[in-house]
Parts: C-alpha cells; structure tokens; sequence
C-alpha cells in the first residue's frame, strides 16, 4: 500500500516506522527536516520537507495514487486541514487525523473527518482492559464520563493508603468494605487485598486507577447499566 504520514513527530514516526517495516510504501511529510531524524536509519521510505495541507506537496508524495493517509502534526488544525483535502480533493481511500483536544471532537465529526483522540483512545484501551477481568459498573453518565464502579482489590495493591483512590477530582473513593463489613476509613488507611471497593471516576481518572491496581481487571455491568 501507498501511506502518506504528515507530520514525522512522535506519533507520526513511530507509524511510519512500523508500516515501513511492514513492507508498505511510506511517504513522510514535515516542515522541519530536523524531525526526520526520529526515523532512526533502517526507515527505507520517503521523506519530504513542507506543509502538508500544501496541495503541490501532497501531490508530491503521491496523493493521488494513495491508499491511506493519516495526520499526526502537532496541531488539530492542520491534522483537520489535511484530512479534509485528501477527503474532498483527492479522494483518498482511508484518512485518519489525530486529535488532541476533545472539545474539537464535534468539528472532526461535522466534517465528517475520522480521528483518533488521545483522551478517546486510552478509553477505548481501558474499556477493553475493563471487559477482560471483574470490575461492576454500577452506574454510568454518559454526558459527564463518571462512572461508579465496584470491584476487589487485587494482590499488587495491598498495602496502599486509601489516598491513592481518592484524589478529590477525578477519582473518588466511597466505600471500603472488608469482610462483608462496611470499614470506617480516612486517606491513611491502609488496604488490604480482598477488600471491595466502591468508587465515583471520572474519564480523565481512568489512567491513575489502573498504575493503583498494577494490574488488568475485568468489568461485567449490572443489569441495566452499559458499559461506556
């Protein structure tokens, strides 16, 4: 296949490496020649110095015979302006664009552009880890991304104060229940393994609730309750 990578930052080099390696013909879009360095020296496609949303560059790097086109820049508005001129004036098969800003989301989707969002992504990463183990979801709101869940502390996170569940913000601890036996606690108490806990988290507590437990739980919901 014929991939065109605008934008060679993190994200964008670490793709374009990975098809490369892949055998796929990759073409490598930068306004700074300098960040073509992160391709190490085994990349094997193409790279090319300019603005992506320029037509006569893209047409340089082969839009037109493209087979996908992703772009990863470090700004949302270029990404949006990129995908959007393979989309209409070239026709691309497959764009994706990143985006780092979720209130952006709805103009992505106006626009009828598909992206991958950072914020959206780690959810769909925890939701998968989430479906593999047994953690209840007990109550969710979609239009906040709170989500009241319930489950038993594994091994890995015995041992730790109760102030790792309770950051005040995007994480709150509500109940700790040992030995069927509802536990007074304060963010000193120490936890044990086997203790259940009940939690009030956030979308953007996610990430902090799973480097606690150190470990992939899985998640059944209660009758009636979907899971994100």
């Amino acid at each position: 296949m014929h991939l065109i990578v605008a934008g060679c930052g993190r994200v964008g080099s670490q793709l374009a490496i990975s098809l490369s390696y892949e055998g796929h013909d990759v073409v490598v879009i930068d306004s700074n020649p300098a960040s073509f360095s992160r391709l190490g020296t085994t990349f094997n496609g193409i790279t090319l110095e300019g603005q992506a949303f320029d037509e006569e560059v893209l047409k340089e790097a082969g839009i037109e015979g493209a087979d996908a086109l992703a772009a990863v820049t470090d700004h949302d508005s270029t990404n949006l302006m990129v995908a959007e001129i393979a989309q209409v004036l070239f026709s691309v098969p497959m764009v994706v664009a990143r985006l780092y800003d979720p209130d952006a989301e709805l103009t992505f989707r106006r626009m009828e552009v598909d992206y991958v969002c950072g914020t959206t992504l780690l959810a769909e990463r925890l939701k998968k880890k989430i479906l593999q183990r047994e953690i209840m979801v007990q109550y969710e709101d979609e239009a906040t991304g709170m989500r009241i869940i319930e489950f038993t502390l594994p091994p890995a996170a015995a041992g730790r104060p109760a102030s790792r569940l309770n950051d005040g913000k995007n994480a709150r601890l509500l109940m700790v229940i040992r030995g069927n036996r509802r536990l007074s606690w304060d963010d000193d108490t120490e936890l044990r393994r086997g203790d259940r806990v009940v939690m009030a988290v956030r979308e953007a507590g996610w990430g902090d609730t799973w480097d606690f437990l150190a470990e992939e739980p899985v998640c059944r919901a209660r009758k009636g309750v979907s899971l994100l």
